[in-house]
């Protein structure tokens, strides 16, 4: 399994597991079955709605063809609104423990899924607008069909060959496809629960950017992970440096202190 190295803002490197193909295959043969059999369900039910319909007039047409859209929907969807909503992840992620990370670790931005996911499913679009049935009746529509297929072997020669595994959607929208530890006890994100008893220790932690805090909780997972406190140290002593903190506080608990820090400040 292929490792890399991103630097954070802390010039300390964390590193990331880019999962091997077969284990982006699967997935994605996973989110295929789950859009099939919803295609499948979805076409009964619209074909039971149109058998019902006792006439064929005008308006008659224009529901189910607004039906037939609508039913439609969460297939051309359901990629970006489950990263959006899973941290990255759609069932089939999930399931062989992949997520989608911004290129520095941290979650990806909605605006980052929604390259993604234009960049890949927009020729799913341009397949629907052309129709199964007429695909082959007019030289644009061959066209579009050969472009498709040699979209996606350049996508499979990507992600195979490039040292970060990134499809064209990835390298422009500066994401990475990683693979997570299911046993891990760590937040998978920056935020989490705190107590609206808290009390901050390090007020001066709202003076970091979304990267640094990102980078923080990345540098801390990775160092309980290897076990390594030098990393975590290091951290601590330029983040002290930089906020003007003076604590003796353990490294680990520092970090941690840190991020509920701003997980209790970044919502008051």
């Amino acid at each position: 399994m292929a490792v890399i190295k991103v630097p954070t803002s802390f010039n300390i490197d964390v590193e990331f597991e880019i999962p091997e193909f077969y284990r982006r295959l699967i997935a994605l043969l996973i989110d295929f079955l789950i859009e099939y059999f919803y295609l499948r369900i979805a076409l009964e039910f619209y074909t039971s709605i149109a058998r019902s319909s006792n006439f064929m007039d005008a308006d008659t047409g224009y529901n189910l063809q607004a039906l037939g859209i609508l039913l439609l929907l969460p297939l051309l969807i359901y990629h970006v609104v489950l990263e959006i909503t899973m941290n990255g992840q759609s069932i089939g992620k999930k399931i062989m423990s992949l997520r989608v990370v911004n290129e520095n670790g941290g979650r990806a931005s909605v605006s980052q899924f929604l390259i993604r996911w234009l960049l890949r499913d927009i020729w799913f679009l341009l397949l629907f607008g052309i129709g199964l049935e007429g695909a082959f009746r007019s030289a644009e529509s061959v066209f579009i069909i050969l472009a498709v297929i040699a979209f996606f072997i350049t996508e499979i020669v990507l992600v195979v060959s490039s040292k970060k595994g990134q499809r064209i959607g990835d390298i422009l929208a500066h994401t990475i496809l990683i693979r997570t530890n299911r046993q891990s006890s760590i937040e998978e994100t920056v935020f989490q629960e705190v107590a609206d008893s808290y009390t901050p220790s390090f007020p001066q932690i709202m003076q970091l950017s979304d990267r640094d805090i990102n980078a923080i909780k990345s540098i801390l997972e990775t160092a309980r992970k290897k076990g390594d406190i030098d990393m975590a140290a290091s951290a601590s002593e330029k983040i002290k440096a930089h906020l003007k903190i003076d604590s003796a506080i353990s490294p680990f608990e520092f970090l941690d202190i840190l991020l509920k820090d701003y997980n209790y400040l970044s919502v008051k």
